[in-house]
């Protein structure tokens, strides 16, 4: 019934989410931003001219970045109104032109009906806001300030499509409380060796559809959350994301780690995970509660990267860890997976913890194969971030462990080992602290 109930509901949040300006609309004023003073040089800072030509758009105007380079630091938008982009946003390198670091290269908070669309690209010109490499562990140390690239607050008849968003210092795409949204066939390209470039992160969002994008970035690919400081927006809920490509360092599709308010009704489906270092993810840390998720018809590959990286090559990890020792933790619970097959270094890993069992999780004709293939050190699961029990811990390599669950159901499931089994690799099925637990062949 949880299925059913999301689909529907996913349904109607796909149908209403594309009107943006709605049918039948007269031909929109368009103004390029070089009336106002833009000069595509790839030098010279065009934030106040861009700025002011939104300002000057009428209600249903498209205001249009041409062919070009645009240095530009943020720039404030407003609803009714379109943002095309066909030429180059350039962020600028400069601190100072960042009054608010906490506002993305393009924000806007309380914006309805305004679409980000184009054949363009966003470049966040990442390398710049980077000190050093650490050849040691792999990633890049980033400087004490770096941009967002996009965050939208608080906005609703949102559309964002078609973009390449490229070379983000920090996340790319963070829509905040934001509802009825369409994010469709954006590229989203980062340096996968840059920490914190999320790919996209619906956060307290409602009414979501995400469809037919590529990203290649360093950490979370698309991830729900519910953030502090964002509780005035309400749970994460009706977000149905289907039919995307990923490439990441962490984790490919995920909820969490951030969930102090409820995640629920989301429906992760067809898509491909081409390497993460986890797969598909649930990280519940916090009071809220997370239930009614599906994932299905998902391929992925899963492997270990070096240390910093969060993620340990599990294939699937679904954990209630409470962040702290005095954190009241929320449920994992109602959970489905189903016509997903893995490719991966470290278990699939269902767990609850004492205080907090995770209970009603299903596997569906899920196909699991170890392998080792990375030179990074194995047999560990990470329950990261969390102070309340070890941050790594140490473990042999099951191929499907459960802990502190209640109620699990593992249907044509199938586990193997490939020529070049990890380390410590141990039973096919293990199950510690667990209730009800039911095979069906």
């Amino acid at each position: 019934r949880y299925a059913k109930r999301m689909h529907r509901r996913t349904l109607i949040a796909g149908i209403g989410a594309p009107a943006a300006h709605g049918p039948a609309m007269a031909e929109p004023a368009t103004i390029d931003i070089r009336d106002f003073g833009a000069v595509p040089d790839g030098k010279t800072l065009a934030t106040a001219a861009i700025q002011k030509a939104v300002d000057a758009a009428g209600p249903g105007a498209r205001v249009v970045v041409p062919a070009g380079r645009f240095v530009t630091g943020p720039i404030q938008h407003k609803g009714d109104m379109e943002f095309r982009i066909d030429g180059t946003l350039l962020a600028s390198t400069n601190r100072a032109d960042y009054a608010d670091p906490k506002r993305g290269l393009l924000h806007a908070v309380g914006a309805i009906r305004l679409t980000l669309s184009g054949k363009g690209m966003i470049d966040g010109q990442s390398a710049e806001f980077m000190q050093r490499y650490d050849t040691a562990d792999e990633w890049f140390i980033p400087k004490s300030f770096r941009p967002r690239l996009v965050v939208l607050e608080d906005c609703s008849q949102l559309v964002v499509r078609d973009l390449l968003l490229r070379r983000a210092p920090s996340w790319t795409l963070h829509l905040l409380g934001c509802r009825r949204v369409l994010v469709e066939r954006i590229r989203i390209d980062n340096d996968p060796e840059v920490p914190n470039c999320d790919g996209i992160d619906p956060d307290h969002c409602q009414d979501v559809v995400i469809r037919h994008c590529r990203i290649r970035c360093g950490d979370d690919a698309i991830v729900v959350k519910t953030t502090r400081g964002g509780e005035k927006y309400g749970a994460s809920r009706n977000i149905h994301v289907h039919d995307c490509v990923l490439e990441t360092q962490d984790s490919g599709v995920k909820i969490g780690t951030e969930t102090v308010q409820d995640i629920h009704d989301i429906l992760f489906e067809r898509c491909t995970i081409t390497t993460s270092c986890r797969g598909l993810g649930i990280q519940l840390r916090d009071e809220g509660n997370v239930y009614n998720i599906t994932f299905r018809d998902i391929r992925l590959t899963a492997r270990y990267f070096s240390r910093p990286w969060w993620g340990r090559g599990e294939a699937i990890s679904f954990t209630a860890i409470p962040r702290t020792p005095t954190t009241k933790l929320g449920r994992l619970h109602h959970i489905t997976v189903e016509n997903v097959t893995c490719r991966a270094e470290n278990s699939v890993r269902l767990e609850g913890s004492p205080s907090s069992r995770a209970h009603d999780i299903v596997l569906r004709n899920v196909s699991v194969t170890l392998k080792r293939w990375t030179k990074y050190a194995g047999g560990v699961f990470d329950n990261r971030p969390t102070t309340a029990v070890a941050p790594l811990e140490a473990h042999d390599t099951p191929g499907i462990h459960i802990r502190h669950c209640d109620g699990v159901r593992l249907e044509q499931c199938r586990v193997a080992w490939g020529a070049s089994p990890p380390a410590g690799v141990s039973h096919a099925i293990e199950a510690i602290d667990t209730t009800t637990l039911e095979m069906v062949d």
